[in-house]
């Protein structure tokens, strides 16, 4: 028996039955229903938060701290949209940075800008010697300063499609502050992602802050396009399904916001 905020899971192996009882009543289903892979799944990602699962892989030799079924729905996306320009903050270890960047290399299409308010020598010294570098620019500082924002316009504003994706400071204010500044970057149908809102789950887990609840990127993201109709929280369409799901297993919920109409792209001054 598994217990997840309050919700009660029981999975009973030898009937392959699952059992749920939480607060809007008792779910009873087969073990392979659609319904029980996503009560399961909300178990597993509560076990994997409480056992740190992300922080054991890699990509081409650095970190990369993410959840690998978003990693290959990214990937999804970035093949979809084609970005001339990805931008990213928050760079840790650098890991999905050459991630990203060996898409790019893969494609023949597009670089990687990484913006973090403290990037650590001896991650800056890994980044810049990979065989992926050139692909990549690293940018120190706040992401929600306006000279960093400067800089990183300067970067892309011959770009002609962009895609941003929200990985720093998670707590609502700041996310909200990078999707002001970065949105209007984004080109038409491409995204901007504000990432890890899998808070708004775990609150009262282990490693999380009791302002968790509300204090996160889900609540940033539902802000922000109530405020600028030119974004949508949107999943992007799955290429390929032959399977009897439809919902991602994540730690990015509610984090796909969609431009539908590009704004003009700020100018330097």
């Amino acid at each position: 028996m598994t217990q997840l905020s309050a919700e009660t899971i029981t999975i009973d192996m030898e009937s392959g039955r699952v059992r749920a009882i939480g607060a809007t009543g008792e779910t009873v289903c087969a073990i392979g229903s659609p319904e029980a892979f996503a009560i399961i799944s909300r178990a597993w990602l509560r076990s994997g938060w409480d056992n740190k699962y992300v922080y054991g892989f890699t990509w081409l030799g650095r970190p990369i701290i993410q959840l690998p079924e978003d990693m290959i729905r990214i990937q999804e996306v970035i093949h979809s949209v084609r970005p001339e320009v990805i931008i990213e903050t928050g760079v840790a270890h650098g890991g999905s940075l050459v991630y990203y960047a060996s898409l790019c290399k893969a494609m023949e299409r597009g670089r990687v800008v990484g913006i973090d308010v403290d990037i650590r020598p001896h991650n800056r010294l890994a980044i810049e010697e990979h065989l992926l570098a050139p692909f990549i620019t690293l940018i120190e500082g706040d992401s929600i300063d306006p000279a960093i924002i400067a800089r990183v316009i300067e970067q892309t504003n011959t770009a002609k499609s962009a895609l941003v994706l929200l990985d720093s400071c998670h707590s609502r204010e700041h996310v909200l502050a990078e999707l002001n500044a970065y949105a209007p970057l984004v080109s038409q149908g491409s995204y901007i992602v504000a990432m890890d809102g899998i808070m708004q789950e775990v609150a009262g887990a282990p490693r999380t802050q009791a302002d968790w609840s509300w204090n996160n990127p889900q609540a940033a993201a539902r802000e922000f396009v109530r405020s600028n109709p030119n974004f949508v929280i949107e999943e992007p369409s799955w290429l390929f399904n032959e399977s009897n799901l439809m919902k991602r297993i994540t730690y990015w919920p509610s984090a796909f916001i969609k431009c539908l109409r590009a704004e003009e792209p700020p100018l330097l001054t």
